[in-house]
């Protein structure tokens, strides 16, 4: 089920499966995606969750406020949807931008996140000088003229030779380039380093070893920050494996369910 609901005064795009009186676990995207980024691993999670995934400010079917975003908005964006939702003691899953939207939350609001996956991302990624060449190269040509670079860095090399990574391009360059731009400011702005290494819940890091944009080091590096924390590697693999390899990467989300009680 498609919803649009008020959050943070934006309308933000939210879909809605599996039982509504289930475990909730919440999936974040990356940048330049759209909530369809989750859709080839539903068919691999455990029966009885209820899986909300969202369009972030700015993505997809929700609204574009002018840029530039600051992390603090796109966490509030997702505290004040949760809170609407009535959602408590979630599994949040964040990929890339959403795992660093993930750790805000779980700093902010422990209500909220009882559990994280921490999925090819980091507490700080890049530098400031790399997003103001995005944006300013965004703002000159438009998302086209970067998808090139920008696929080559998502997938890894089998799966650039695959049809269907036009469907992935096409969903890249569909992105508002303000909103896109906007949220290249709130990672250019983003170091997460002290406030995550104060977090004490369970925690799942996964990476891609052909991940050009969060190499697996600084995916491990991050996600060793929180004690207790467990990390994997999905081989030949790039910054997106939900898409490449969404069987693993469902079972590897199963498996953490069912060891945190979550299923």
């Amino acid at each position: 089920m498609h919803s649009y609901i008020e959050a943070n005064g934006i309308g933000m795009h939210v879909a809605l499966d599996g039982d509504p009186d289930g475990k909730p676990v919440v999936f974040a995207n990356s940048l330049g995606t759209d909530l369809r980024l989750w859709d080839p691993i539903l068919p691999h999670l455990p029966d009885g969750l209820r899986i909300i995934r969202y369009d972030k400010r700015g993505h997809g079917l929700s609204e574009c406020p002018p840029g530039p975003y600051s992390m603090g908005a796109l966490v509030r964006d997702a505290e004040a949807l949760l809170d609407a939702l009535n959602v408590r003691d979630a599994m949040f899953v964040g990929l890339s931008i959403g795992g660093m939207i993930a750790q805000g939350l779980a700093v902010k609001r422990l209500d909220q996140v009882r559990a994280l996956v921490l999925s090819n991302t980091a507490a700080k990624i890049g530098t400031a000088d790399m997003w103001q060449e995005r944006i300013d190269a965004v703002k000159s040509g438009g998302i086209a003229a970067l998808s090139d670079s920008i696929i080559e860095r998502w997938f890894g090399r089998d799966f650039r030779a695959r049809p269907d990574l036009a469907l992935w391009q096409n969903m890249l360059e569909r992105q508002p380039a303000e909103g896109y731009a906007g949220c290249c400011a709130a990672i250019s702005g983003t170091d997460f380093y002290t406030p995550t290494s104060g977090l004490r819940l369970p925690c799942l890091g996964i990476a891609g070893s052909e991940d050009g944009s969060t190499p697996p080091d600084l995916v491990r590096e991050t996600v060793d920050l929180i004690p207790g924390s467990r990390f994997d590697l999905i081989r030949r693999a790039g910054h997106i494996p939900c898409v490449e390899q969404p069987e693993t990467f469902g079972r590897l989300l199963s498996a953490f369910l069912t060891e945190t009680g979550h299923v």
